[in-house]
């Protein structure tokens, strides 16, 4: 089987990552830190062990859209003081929202429409698909199949 890497941009702190965080059929430790530093709440900087599931379905995405760049993070965890402040702020924020279990990402691949990224998610069927086009993202998280 392939390594499975990411590249990662975020949006928000305009961090770069890129990492291999599988191989030889195992998740690689020292990669699944360096994600969750990465994917941390950003307002408050609070990390939480995000799910590796979350992971490969961005990287079967990815494969499915034949994506190869680098890919944009507007959210991953958010604490539940974070959340609260924004579903106070925003209808689209969920009170209970997977992105507080660190099992949830808002992502986008720059160049490719956010309905073929939506397409190769539900295709998938891990876990729920967010699809926002006129904010121009993609939810993905490896909660209950569900799609909206």
């Amino acid at each position: 089987m392939s390594p499975r890497s990411l590249s990662l941009v975020h949006f928000n702190t305009q961090e770069v990552l890129t990492v291999t965080y599988w191989s030889n059929g195992a998740y690689h430790r020292d990669a699944l830190d360096k994600l969750n530093h990465f994917l941390r709440d950003n307002r408050d900087n609070a990390l939480t062990e995000m799910d590796p599931l979350l992971f490969d379905v961005l990287w079967h995405t990815t494969r499915i859209v034949g994506y190869g760049g680098s890919i944009e993070v507007l959210s991953a965890f958010r604490s539940p003081t974070t959340n609260a402040w924004l579903a106070s702020v925003s209808r689209g924020v969920a009170r209970d929202s997977q992105h507080m279990n660190g099992n949830a990402m808002d992502i986008r691949f720059p160049g490719v429409a956010v309905y073929q990224i939506r397409q190769a998610a539900r295709a998938l069927n891990m876990g729920g698909v967010g699809f926002y086009p006129r904010s121009g993202f993609v939810h993905l998280d490896t909660g209950p199949v569900r799609y909206w």
